[in-house]
């Protein structure tokens, strides 16, 4: 029987990381290159994670950190869903308190290991 619950490949898939923490979105840009993705961002703010997918070729999925230094990232939710583009939280919150809009979206809770939120992208 084979596992039904092994990661999809990243080979040539184009990931939008939308995080304000530095050492966060280097943590996942290099795990995620190293899986064979190609990295659209890391966007810090709602308006520059729009402008990367207004502007860029197909995005095939994104990671979100739900709160940007205080701008909560659901606009960018929004227009993923919008676009049937699959993505994930990545949050420091508790996952309970979500809107219920998103209850199916998939979160890595802070403090994560890259290479987990990276297999839940495409599970």
């Amino acid at each position: 029987m084979s596992d039904v619950s092994a990661p999809a490949s990243m080979d040539g898939r184009r990931i939008l990381i939308v995080e304000d923490e530095y050492i966060v979105a280097e943590d996942l840009r290099r795990e995620l290159v190293s899986q064979g993705a190609e990295i659209v961002g890391p966007a810090p703010t709602v308006s520059r994670a729009l402008a990367l997918l207004a502007g860029e070729a197909a995005i095939d999925g994104a990671i979100l950190d739900i709160n940007l230094r205080g701008e909560m990232v659901f606009p960018v939710a929004e227009a993923l869903l919008a676009q049937s583009i699959p993505f994930l939280f990545s949050t420091g919150y508790d996952t309970q308190s979500l809107p219920p809009a998103y209850a199916e979206v998939p979160c890595c809770e802070k403090p994560f290991e890259a290479r987990r939120c990276a297999e839940l992208l495409f599970r």
